[in-house]
């Protein structure tokens, strides 16, 4: 069976993996996201190609502060965004696979003070959760409407993942 690396520590990648009977082990990437990010805008990427090379970059070379996550959550606040996952599999230093999800999420208007709550409560969530929410938790509270694949808002398209593992052999069928 093909050995599995997750290029990421997150504890929520790393609990789907589990739930789902994955054999794997995490190993933190060597990859400067917000250099590479700024770079991607400075080349005109869209948000989902932003979202495919992070995971390349991440695959291939194995977060916020308060005031940064208020401000994001505040601009979100009463409007519609798009949330892209992307997942990369690599092999012998070459990329064999990747794809990308993308959910829409309604963000609720919500009082000054209802954010100062929540920020509160779910500090770790505001810091290290893209956005700064996990709609696992408490974040969920922020919302009004969300389209998509769970499994990719919570950052990583659990379904393709596995078909591909199945067929390149880490899963058994």
């Amino acid at each position: 069976m093909t050995s599995v690396v997750l290029a990421s520590t997150s504890v929520t990648r790393s609990g789907l993996l589990k739930a789902a009977g994955v054999d794997f082990r995490s190993q933190s990437p060597r990859t400067d996201e917000s250099t590479l990010k700024g770079a991607l805008l400075a080349q005109g990427s869209t948000p989902d190609q932003i979202a495919a090379e992070l995971a390349k970059a991440k695959a291939l070379g194995i977060d916020a502060d308060p005031a940064e996550a208020r401000a994001n959550l505040w601009a979100l606040r009463g409007r519609t965004h798009r949330l892209h996952s992307a997942v990369t599999l690599v092999q012998a230093g070459a990329v064999i696979w990747s794809t990308i999800e993308t959910s829409s999420l309604t963000m609720r208007s919500f009082t000054p003070a209802f954010l100062e709550t929540y920020l509160d409560a779910n500090a770790e969530a505001a810091l290290f959760a893209v956005g700064g929410y996990a709609v696992e938790g408490g974040g969920l509270q922020l919302f009004d409407r969300i389209e998509g694949d769970y499994f990719a808002i919570l950052g990583l398209p659990m379904l393709g993942l596995l078909g591909q593992l199945r067929l390149r052999g880490a899963l058994s069928e």
